[in-house]
């Protein structure tokens, strides 16, 4: 059983209907003003004006760069990153993998979010600690590759079979701030390894 409070984080599927007789594509290339539907992974040949035969291939790069109003990051190019507006001047980024391990970053454009990192962490855990579980945590920085400094917690949320990690910390500014938060469950810790690594090792600040 995953350990996420619906009060703090609400992860919502959309999920494409069945497809009809014709199977479409994902992406369309134009070359030389003729569309051409295709796939990632797949070829087709286009033949050109001149009457020569090339190939056309579509790979799919293994990440992507995802940019925010202050930040940017890599991440796995088939992951999504959705955008909401939580209001008071306030966007969250939400990258969830088919495992349930949770990155997110929000974006404060009118106050410095860094003293909101105890309160994150009480929503995101409040529930699994009311039904038992045993939250352990401590101060922790996080030092980014352009020097900045990143200040908040680490935690753990245990039960008798489940077990949870949080890191929520925070960079701002007078007026103006980040928040970052990962989840990733206790058994899931080893293989979600690589996607936390490239967040936080990818991850540039523009403030």
């Amino acid at each position: 059983m995953r350990m996420v409070s619906a009060a703090a984080l609400t992860l919502i599927a959309l999920c494409a209907g069945s497809a009809g007789a014709e199977d479409l594509k994902a992406f369309k290339v134009t070359i030389d003003g003729k569309a051409i539907d295709i796939d990632a992974g797949e070829s087709t040949h286009v033949t050109l004006p001149d009457g020569r035969q090339v190939e056309v291939k579509l790979d799919k790069n293994d990440f992507a760069t995802f940019s925010g109003g202050s930040f940017s990051f890599n991440h796995p190019s088939g992951i999504s990153v959705t955008k909401s507006d939580l209001g008071e001047n306030i966007t969250q980024y939400l990258m969830a993998s088919a495992l349930g391990t949770i990155v997110v970053v929000q974006e404060y454009g009118e106050m410095n979010p860094v003293s909101l990192n105890q309160l994150m962490l009480q929503e995101m855990t409040k529930e699994s600690v009311q039904a038992g579980a045993a939250l352990t945590q401590q101060p922790t920085t996080r030092k980014l590759a352009d020097g900045k400094e990143l200040t908040g917690i680490t935690a753990e949320v245990k039960t008798r079979t489940d077990t949870a990690y949080f890191e929520i910390v925070g960079y701002g500014r007078a007026d103006q701030g980040l928040l970052f938060i990962t989840r990733v469950a206790g058994e899931d810790a080893a293989t979600e390894k690589p996607l936390i690594d490239k967040f936080w090792q990818s991850l540039k600040l523009k403030m």
